[in-house]
């Protein structure tokens, strides 16, 4: 018996590795030392700390969860690994860092060259668009292990920021306003129950499949969020991923800020934006409501009327905001200004205010602060 008996296709797997090369290579920059093939990535830093006091590297991994079923489903592959950079990069951005470099593993059942570089296409469209370098990774053929047809994915992405620059929340205050960037749709967040109450993914939403919807990508919001703060002080950031509202934005707080100002609540403004279609879809869903064209007009009055969908929905998803900014009041204009001409429209969706709505009906009390809605 040799290895490929066992269930290990060393010559895909070379087939495979040829053309991640080339991908990689589209991503690369000066400061990158060495090519796909190596034991490990080499990236220079001189360049990319100049001018910085005290240049400090902040790191983040993640992966893309049960979207990928998803994507199996549809035989559509090339989105994911864009998620799987996104939500990566998004995150190192929350503490002011601008990404430098990105490391992916992939692992299968058995492996299938064709699928392998659409994932890593993906993966290096989101590197690209992002600015970054998609320095290595790894493939992982393990037959029994995962059943056939089925990848995961998960991705590590290091970058910089000087000290002084860090964003970590120590600068938000009482006043503060709460900016929110749209969002693309669930990115890659709570799947398993978007799977449990939308088996059929070729239902029509708004002239294309809802599997063909539900695959959207993350929105990567690297460029235009390190952009803004060339002009504006961004006091906290946050990415809002699993957990959505509730989880997500009390994590911009820090406990500095809280002994300065005492404790902090997060007030969102309901109407502050427009959900998206998706969002009221899925509401209707979970709450077992009625399918079919109704679906739709019957989540949106849910998520309006219904205590319980909203809370769940807003414990779930990002509700149409993917990215969430605290500025000074005098900055809000200028801050939605310029991110609608970068192409991400926002909105101030809420404020910070002095805590004191622990008791108050719909609040939710997180480790680093309140968040309620009004």
């Amino acid at each position: 018996m040799d290895y490929k008996e066992a269930g290990v296709d060393i010559g895909e797997g070379y087939r495979a590795v040829e053309q991640y090369r080339e991908l990689s290579a589209r991503t690369a920059n000066e400061a990158v030392l060495n090519g796909i093939g190596s034991f490990a990535g080499i990236y220079a830093l001189a360049e990319a700390a100049s001018g910085m006091e005290e240049p400090v590297l902040v790191s983040g991994t993640d992966g893309v969860g049960t979207k990928l079923d998803i994507a199996f489903k549809m035989r559509k592959y090339d989105t994911v690994g864009i998620d799987c950079v996104a939500m990566c990069v998004n995150d190192v951005l929350c503490h002011g860092a601008r990404p430098l470099f990105f490391l992916d593993y992939l692992a299968c059942g058995k492996l299938d060259a064709d699928v392998a570089v659409e994932i890593v296409k993906g993966v290096a469209r989101g590197c690209r668009e992002t600015g970054i370098a998609l320095l290595g990774g790894e493939t992982a053929e393990m037959p029994g292990f995962y059943d056939v047809g089925k990848y995961d994915i998960a991705g590590f992405c290091v970058g910089i920021v000087d000290r002084k620059s860090i964003v970590d929340g120590s600068a938000v205050r009482e006043g503060d306003a709460l900016v929110g960037l749209a969002s693309s749709g669930p990115h890659s967040n709570g799947f398993s129950l978007i799977r449990a109450a939308l088996p059929d993914l070729w239902e029509d939403f708004g002239g294309m499949s809802l599997g063909m919807a539900l695959l959207e990508p993350t929105r990567l919001y690297v460029k235009p969020v390190l952009s803004l703060m060339e002009h504006i002080e961004i006091h906290g950031m946050a990415h809002i991923t699993g957990g959505g509202f509730y989880e997500n934005i009390p994590r911009l707080f820090a406990p500095s800020a809280m002994a300065r100002d005492g404790a902090l609540d997060a007030v969102i403004r309901e109407g502050s934006w427009a959900i998206p279609p998706i969002f009221a879809r899925i509401a209707a869903a979970t709450a077992r409501a009625a399918g079919g064209g109704k679906a739709e007009a019957l989540g949106a009055e849910l998520l309006k009327t219904d205590t319980e969908t909203k809370k769940r929905m807003f414990n779930t998803f990002n509700m149409g905001i993917g990215f969430v900014l605290a500025v000074a009041p005098d900055d809000v204009r200028r801050a939605l200004e310029r991110l609608d001409a970068a192409g991400f429209p926002a909105w101030e969706i809420g404020l910070i205010e002095r805590g004191c709505a622990q008791t108050a009906p719909g609040a939710a009390v997180g480790p680093k602060g309140t968040l309620r809605f009004v």
